[in-house]
């Protein structure tokens, strides 16, 4: 089996693994606030918890492309070079023992290889972000320096002013302009939301 085909092999297990990432980002980054964001989400929240981390911002979808083209280029390139018997190759790839090895058992290894350093790298990447995230939000609260960019609007011209820390299918977790306490209210609640300060459009 040639090195792209155990590539290939491994990619139904891919997506699974991304959603096993963003449900653990989320955990990392609410607990932080002292939120279990699983007892505030569907399933379908969870199955798209990957999806809305990649498309929050280009940044992370760069930084994750880079990540997964990096973590197939680097083991397909030692594949590669052992192939040609390149000693330090082998030494690089920690294959001992090459000479008894068939090729079969050779590409087996440099595919587990990409496995187990693209899920090292998603782990540190997703991790990150939620660590990340945060500890700059759980620092904003506390020295008072939150945007609040949104309005919700109840109806009855009821309203607050609040900085959206995020959203699910079912529930809006904010915190109120002038009050330091985290709100999770359900989305039925609340009739509009509304961005009064929209610094892309305000930038152009």
């Amino acid at each position: 089996m040639k090195y792209s085909e155990g590539i290939q092999r491994s990619l139904p297990f891919g997506y699974l693994f991304l959603v096993v990432m963003g449900i653990l980002k989320e955990s990392v980054f609410y607990y932080q606030i002292g939120i279990n964001i699983l007892k505030y989400s569907t399933i379908m929240d969870i199955l798209i918890s990957p999806i809305a981390t990649l498309t929050a911002h280009p940044v992370i979808l760069i930084a994750l492309i880079g990540i997964v083209v990096f973590s197939f280029v680097f083991p397909s390139f030692l594949s590669k070079q052992a192939s040609k018997n390149k000693r330090w190759a082998f030494q690089m790839a920690s294959l001992k023992g090459h000479e008894n090895m068939s090729k079969e058992a050779i590409e087996n290894h440099f595919t587990n290889m990409f496995v187990r350093f693209l899920a090292m790298m998603l782990l540190s990447f997703f991790v990150g972000i939620g660590l990340g995230e945060g500890f700059g939000l759980t620092r904003k609260i506390r020295e008072n320096k939150l945007k609040y960019d949104y309005r919700l609007n109840y109806g009855d011209d009821k309203f607050e002013q609040v900085h959206l820390i995020g959203s699910n299918s079912m529930y809006y977790i904010y915190l109120a302009k002038g009050n330091k306490t985290i709100k999770i209210a359900p989305v039925g609640s609340i009739k509009t939301i509304e961005l009064t300060n929209n610094r892309k459009l305000n930038d152009q």
